[in-house]
């Protein structure tokens, strides 16, 4: 049994109109997503101390991160 790829699902899926539009309304949700998480490794900085500085916690960020 091979592994699908997510990327591979990814690529299959923008054929479809519904999918791409979709997409499409998300990108912004990603361009933050993506912002947060290279500001913080470019600062050096773990999740942990991020959670830290915001009192919060790690699990916090992690969500955040991940578009929760």
């Amino acid at each position: 049994m091979s592994r699908v790829r997510v990327d591979d699902l990814h690529k299959k899926w923008l054929k479809d109109a519904e999918y791409q539009r979709e997409y499409a309304e998300l990108e912004e949700e990603f361009s933050l997503v993506s912002a947060l998480i290279a500001a913080r490794t470019r600062a050096g900085l773990t999740q942990e101390e991020v959670a830290q500085r915001m009192k919060t916690t790690q699990a916090v960020i992690a969500r955040l991160e991940g578009g929760e």
